[in-house]
């Protein structure tokens, strides 16, 4: 079901946890119809402190409620530069994520964002899928498909497949064929291990600031090909795709370079996370005429060159095809919200493993007058049927 373009807002704070992202997107939740305006709002010090301290923890462990309401305050007040908007994607904060186990948690309540911007919210993307028996993530494969299709009939682009590689706290792979008939067709998504999490983390417990600004410090490293060999035997390399992993999943890999320099620990993080996503490319269904890089890990020099050196097709930043690498996720979460609204798919089988096609999320009312977009597809609790 599709119809008219409609303005979404989508917002994205990710497990690096530096702040805020949030774009305007103009879809029918299948076609992107062209993208707007952007803004990022940085976490404070202490809000940053309140965050990590939730980290890992499910709903009703102490910190947790603390951490869902700075999400909503900080979304709303970001939320407030774009009263153009008439739709909201809302993320909210990935404190811990389980899919065989527990499930997934995401810190923050649609409905309180709704109430203090007015305006209508699509959240709680993932549980659904989760329910369903699905990883819950990535989520952005779809709306890749959608920037490759973009691409293409904007004559950005001429070769086909292609893969997004987004490098955030967690890395992740989507490969992409946009001559295909749909997302559904055209996508096979997983997480190709850690990304910028173990070099943010290994900054702060150094006192070395919040990140490698351009990979510097990793350049002037020494890479240990121990400990990324020791790396590369993690039981999760050797599982099938689609798959998924927690922001913790690899803490074996920041106890290993403890004993390191700074600059030799970030040269093997660096190393392990172009590894990573070597192993990653061995299960991909043909080779790609070249990986688009987004999210901060393509502002890091010395990740780009580790990737160049380990794979066999060309690496270039998104901005390479006319994309915004720096605000993709938050695109792709307002493109999502215009899919729940119209009860599109969110993912598949060849994105997060679920069993059939899921449309996952919840939809909060606002105080403003809404266009009637096929709320026929909703059920009575706010999800997709």
């Amino acid at each position: 079901m599709t119809g008219s373009m409609i303005l979404a807002l989508g917002m994205m704070s990710g497990t690096s946890l530096d702040g805020v992202d949030a774009a305007l997107i103009e879809t029918d939740g299948q076609r992107i119809g062209g993208f707007g305006r952007s803004a990022y709002r940085a976490y404070s010090g202490n809000e940053g402190e309140v965050l990590h301290a939730a980290l890992g923890l499910w709903p009703g462990a102490p910190g947790v409620d603390d951490a869902a309401d700075l999400s909503v305050a900080a979304h709303a007040a970001l939320a407030a530069d774009f009263p153009e908007a008439e739709l909201i994607g809302y993320h909210g904060q990935t404190l811990a994520h389980d899919p065989g186990g527990r499930g997934t948690h995401q810190a923050g309540s649609g409905a309180d964002l709704a109430r203090r911007t007015g305006r209508r919210v699509v959240w709680d993307f993932r549980t659904e899928d989760v329910r369903r028996g699905g990883q819950g993530a990535p989520l952005a494969p779809f709306f890749h498909w959608a920037c490759a299709d973009w691409a293409l009939r904007a004559g950005k682009m001429e070769a086909a497949p292609v893969v997004f590689l987004n490098l955030g706290g967690v890395g992740n792979l989507t490969w992409v064929d946009p001559r295909a008939e749909g997302p559904e067709q055209g996508c096979l998504a997983f997480d190709t291990g850690p990304a910028n999490a173990p070099l943010n983390d290994l900054m702060r417990a150094r006192g070395l600031g919040a990140r490698d600004e351009g990979g510097v410090l990793a350049a002037s490293g020494r890479v240990h090909a121990r400990v990324v060999d020791e790396f590369l035997t993690h039981p999760y390399f050797a599982r099938p795709v689609p798959k998924s992993l927690d922001r913790a999943a690899f803490g074996a890999l920041s106890a290993s370079v403890r004993s390191l320099s700074d600059a030799d620990a970030a040269a093997t993080l660096v190393a392990a996370i172009a590894a990573s996503v070597g192993a990653g490319m061995d299960h991909v269904p043909a080779p790609p005429t070249r990986v688009l890089v987004c999210g901060g890990g393509r502002h890091n020099a010395a990740i780009m060159a580790a990737l160049t050196a380990r794979l066999s097709c060309p690496v270039v930043p998104v901005e390479a095809i006319g994309l915004d690498g720096d605000m993709l996720e938050a695109q792709a979460f307002g493109w999502l919200a215009v899919r729940v609204l119209r009860g599109l798919a969110t993912s598949g089988p060849s994105t997060t493993g679920v069993l059939a096609p899921v449309c996952g999320g919840r939809i909060s009312p606002g105080r403003r007058p809404e266009r009637i977009i096929s709320d026929s597809s909703l059920d009575g609790s706010g999800h997709c049927a």
